[in-house]
C-alpha cells in the first residue's frame, strides 16, 4: 500500500471511532512526521517501526501477524493505540508537539 493509499485507508477507518475531518488532519500531521505513512519506516535510533512507529514494532502483532508489511494492520493498531492512550488523534498530536513523541 502506498502512502497515499494508507492515508485513504485511515480516512475511512477513523469514522469507526466517531472522529471527523479535524481529527484526520491531526492524524496526517502526526504520521507524516513519524513515518511519512510508510509501512516499512524504521527509526534507526529507537527501533520504532511502521506507520504509527510502534516501539517495539512487535506490539502491532495484536492487530495482525502481517504487521511488518501490512499498512492496514499498522493503521488499525495505531488508531486503537491513539484512542486508548490519548482519546483521539489531536490529543496524540498535541502530546507529540509538546514532547517530540507520542
Amino acid at each position: 500500500m502506498s502512502p497515499n493509499e494508507a492515508r485513504d485507508y485511515a480516512r475511512a477507518a477513523i469514522g469507526g471511532y466517531g472522529w471527523g475531518g479535524d481529527q484526520f488532519s491531526c492524524l496526517v500531521s502526526l504520521w507524516n512526521r513519524e513515518s511519512g505513512w510508510r509501512a516499512d519506516a524504521l527509526n534507526p535510533w529507537s527501533g520504532a517501526y511502521g506507520i504509527p512507529q510502534a516501539l517495539p514494532g512487535e506490539k502491532m502483532a495484536s492487530a495482525g501477524l502481517d504487521w511488518r508489511s501490512n499498512a492496514g494492520t499498522q493503521i488499525r493498531w495505531g488508531l486503537s493505540y491513539i484512542s486508548a492512550r490519548y482519546g483521539d488523534p489531536c490529543g496524540a498530536w498535541n502530546h507529540s508537539e509538546q514532547t517530540g513523541w507520542y
